[in-house]
């Protein structure tokens, strides 16, 4: 139970150092964009490569995982993500900057696999609730940690991406000096097609699509429109801040709501209620800093439950064998509209100006509210009693699903097979008893006390002793044949005379 523990630390402790560098990045590069004067257009091009990036890696992470081992798998996507932040500052190729944001994106995610995967392989069926929902405040609160780390510089110097990079590579550290072994990485689960999964839980996916848009456009952009309506650093950094912790704030509440009432019902009013906070967000551009913060924090805090609501949606309309396919589904759609959600809103700021953002998101989720009401009037909802338990959601998330607390085809890990019992010789090599090693006779393997030297000389005398008898250059060799002695002359005579 020890080293369960303090494995679990050593998990919790690199994930938050990973997400504390990985959201200060995103955000610093948003801030230094903005401040080189590029174009939004093409700053959305350069950001979206991001998530193009990390869609391939959610994919395809566990093939080099399974190839190459949990460790070292870990140590080179975190090298990768830290040579890629480091490089930023070295270039002005918006080309090479693409590059570069594909990479960290690709990174992230197989670094995010390799460690879910050891929350998944440490978790039970008596922990698991416990360790989803400790996951999910550890990943908010490092995300909202890393956006104060905003004001410690100037985002054009190096020195603020150095710092990023330092939290990247650190994450390797808890894992690195942990006893746990790497888990077996098994075969990825038959993923359900988005089509199917959108003919079984339409509301599901179009809401997990939109929810795409909206967190892909917030992270990549809303920094760059912080920056174009006037707001300094220091401001940027608590703006961001609070958004975050917002999100973190709100689940729980609304999660609540969700289980006493139609789910469909609190996405439609959920979706009215954080487009009409973008809305505020798009007229209140010129006013002072602190009712733009709570603009910011109602639409960030409501809109981040959609896919929460989306993916338990979506369960409810699946057997619980199911829910892992479902969930691959539903990333697959967040993805898609992670990439397509900067594209568009870069581009409609550029042609008419940074309230754009916000008037696109609001656009959005008044078309899924739209949506979600057509579809209680086409298909009636499910029943609150048939409903399953509410348990939130993070898109960014890839194995963490495994452990869902609706999951129950989850098997429990030996804990054996992660602690395994270090071997015998290795047992006696540590306590330092090297005699009981050496082959030998009983009398051999007696050990005198420290401090006694007549017991340690004869001890090394009966050793030399015994080496000597079985060297092979002492061994007895075979005698020589003795001749006979020749007769003498009396006996010679007798025998003539015979």
């Amino acid at each position: 139970m020890h080293l369960l523990v303090v494995s679990l630390l050593a998990l919790f402790a690199s994930l938050s150092l990973l997400i504390v560098g990985n959201s200060f990045l995103i955000t610093l590069l948003g801030l230094r964009f903005s401040l080189l004067g590029i174009e939004p257009s093409t700053i959305g091009m350069v950001m979206v490569c991001y998530s193009a990036g990390f869609v391939l890696g959610s994919l395809y992470a566990d093939r080099v995982v399974r190839r190459v081992g949990h460790i070292r798998a870990f140590a080179v996507f975190s090298a990768l993500a830290a040579m890629a932040a480091l490089i930023y500052p070295m270039t002005y190729n918006v080309w090479y900057w693409g590059l570069l944001r594909g990479i960290g994106g690709l990174s992230i995610a197989a670094l995010f696999v390799t460690i879910e995967s050891w929350f998944s392989a440490v978790a039970t069926n008596a922990n698991r609730s416990k360790i989803f929902s400790l996951y999910q405040v550890a990943a908010y609160s490092a995300a909202a940690s890393g956006q104060l780390l905003i004001g410690n510089g100037n985002p054009i110097n190096y020195a603020l991406f150095s710092m990023a990079a330092l939290f990247i590579v650190a994450a390797i550290i808890p894992l690195s000096l942990s006893r746990m072994q790497s888990p077996e990485v098994s075969e990825s689960a038959d993923r359900m097609s988005l089509f199917r999964l959108a003919r079984l839980a339409p509301v599901g996916v179009t809401a997990a699509f939109g929810s795409g848009i909206f967190l892909g456009s917030f992270y990549s952009l809303v920094p760059l429109f912080a920056s174009l309506t006037g707001l300094e650093t220091a401001q940027i950094s608590y703006y961001m801040f609070g958004a975050i912790l917002s999100a973190m704030l709100l689940a729980w509440p609304i999660g609540w709501v969700c289980d006493r009432f139609r789910r469909s019902s609190v996405l439609m009013l959920i979706s009215v209620l954080a487009g009409a906070a973008c809305a505020a967000n798009a007229l209140i551009v010129h006013e002072a800093f602190l009712p733009r913060l709570i603009a910011l924090c109602l639409c960030m805090g409501l809109a981040s439950t959609v896919y929460s609501i989306a993916v338990a949606i979506t369960n409810d309309m699946m057997d619980s064998s199911q829910i892992i396919a479902a969930s691959s589904g539903l990333l697959l759609s967040y993805g898609l509209g992670s990439v397509v959600g900067p594209l568009l809103s870069s581009a409609l700021m550029e042609l008419f100006g940074p309230p754009a953002l916000f008037q696109l998101l609001a656009l959005v989720l008044a078309l899924l509210s739209g949506f979600t009401l057509y579809r209680q009037y086409r298909v009636p909802p499910m029943p609150v009693e048939a409903q399953e338990q509410f348990v939130p959601s993070i898109p960014d998330a890839h194995v963490i699903p495994d452990i869902d607390p609706r999951n129950e085809e989850f098997v429990d890990t030996p804990l054996e097979d992660l602690f395994p019992e270090p071997a015998e010789a290795e047992v006696q090599l540590e306590s330092g008893d090297e005699s009981e090693l050496m082959p030998g006779h009983a009398h051999e393997n007696a050990v005198p006390e420290a401090g006694n030297e007549s017991e340690l000389v004869a001890a090394e005398t009966a050793t030399e002793a015994v080496t000597e008898q079985t060297s092979p250059t002492e061994q007895e060799q075979p005698s020589p044949q003795t001749e006979p002695e020749p007769a003498s002359e009396e006996e010679t005579n007798d025998r003539k005379g015979s």
